[in-house]
């Protein structure tokens, strides 16, 4: 099986960006409402630039998304994956570790010292692909969150990187 070629984003990837982010969105790992189909894709915020890709068969098949995660100078040694989709199709081949995977060097390329995520208690396959490329707990907010009818933990994760 062939794996994912992982590659920065580019501004002519938005609109499939943009297709994988609403067709793979669900309240097991967002907290923010659908997003509506012509919403853009990039903003001011988090542009291509903030974006790795990840093709597969030459198709466009997800991303992550690295930032900050906060704007404080005190914490720009800290890079933050504040997204990551796989389009449902190419799920189970490897591309989200391809990601996580690339996240953690590019952060690492960009001199953090630290990794860190936040994913949702129930969305337990995320948790465990994290935790299987070393990020751990670091905390828990219980019922940090109520979605889709029912109150739910939002679990800090991190890593060193040095």
């Amino acid at each position: 099986m062939p794996s994912a070629h992982i590659r920065p984003a580019r501004p002519d990837d938005e609109e499939t960006l943009r297709r994988i982010d609403h067709e793979s969105w669900s309240y097991l790992h967002a907290v923010s409402p659908r997003p509506e189909p012509d919403e853009p894709f990039f903003r001011e915020t988090c542009g291509p630039g903030d974006h790795l890709v990840a093709e597969l068969d030459g198709r466009l098949v997800g991303y992550v998304r690295l930032g900050f995660p906060t704007p404080l100078a005190s914490n720009a040694h800290v890079r933050q994956i504040r997204g990551l989709a796989v389009d449902e199709a190419a799920r189970g081949r490897g591309v989200g570790r391809a990601l996580v995977r690339a996240a953690v060097e590019e952060a690492r390329r960009l001199g953090a010292r630290r990794i860190t995520l936040r994913v949702l208690g129930p969305n337990t396959a995320a948790r465990g692909l994290y935790e299987s490329e070393g990020f751990v707990v670091e905390g828990v907010q219980p019922e940090e969150f109520f979605l889709d009818g029912r109150y739910v933990d939002d679990v800090l994760m991190g890593q060193p990187l040095v």
